[in-house]
């Protein structure tokens, strides 16, 4: 699987600096616990293949993180980057205890990355996924990137590559105990990378993510 690397945007600082073995301390926070196991036990699509990864430990005092990608046959079409956050007293900026982070990343079609709506709409599949599973969520911020890579000298045979990075977070509404659905707001991200992938809506409720003209076809490849 093609891990997300990179630094995000925001409070994301440092995501690089990641360590441990993706599991949670006996010790942690109930709420913390119970919002990790939720993750792990969350059923998603098959075309997307979800593993624990090494947290970052200086974002708050209690990290969990994951790492997906889109898979049709033996490609890669999108991967990213989820990591929950919790700070058990609370934290100014993210006006909770708990916050979601993530990055996701993905090639596009030439006739794709020259689109000038590419930002405002990879923003709104994100908002639009989180909307579409009736998740309410405060205080998101992000950046939307479109880069283009040419190549040269003994790369020269490779045709130019353009790749769209999302880089977020939200706070999570909290539930019962102070636990928010993480299960919920894993769907929604899945759900987010189907859709920079190229795939078909999952279910119904998913047709309300605005959709870019000219999208690939990931079974044409």
């Amino acid at each position: 699987m093609a891990a997300a690397q990179g630094r995000l945007s925001d409070d994301a600082g440092g995501m690089d600096e990641a360590k441990g073995d993706g599991h949670t301390d006996s010790s942690a926070p109930p709420a913390f616990r119970a919002a990790v196991e939720a993750l792990r036990t969350a059923r998603l699509r098959p075309q997307i293949e979800v593993d624990p990864t090494p947290a970052p430990q200086r974002l708050a005092p209690y990290a969990y993180a994951l790492e997906a990608a889109v898979v049709d046959g033996d490609q890669d079409l999108a991967d990213g980057r989820l990591i929950l956050l919790h700070e058990p007293a609370g934290h100014d900026a993210w006006r909770g205890t708990f916050r979601l982070v993530t990055l996701v990343r993905a090639e596009l079609e030439p006739e794709m990355a020259s689109d000038p709506l590419l930002p405002e709409v990879c923003w709104s599949w994100l908002t639009g996924a989180l909307q579409a599973r009736g998740l309410t969520y405060g205080d998101p911020s992000g950046t939307v990137t479109r880069a283009g890579s040419h190549y040269f000298g003994g790369l020269s045979p490779r045709p130019p590559a353009s790749q769209i990075e999302i880089r977020a977070s939200w706070t999570p509404r909290e539930g019962l105990g102070g636990v928010p659905d993480t299960a919920a707001h894993l769907a929604s991200w899945c759900d987010l990378l189907a859709q920079i992938a190229g795939l078909p809506p999952a279910a119904p409720g998913d047709a309300s993510v605005v959709t870019l003209p000219q999208r690939r076809d990931p079974q044409s490849h």
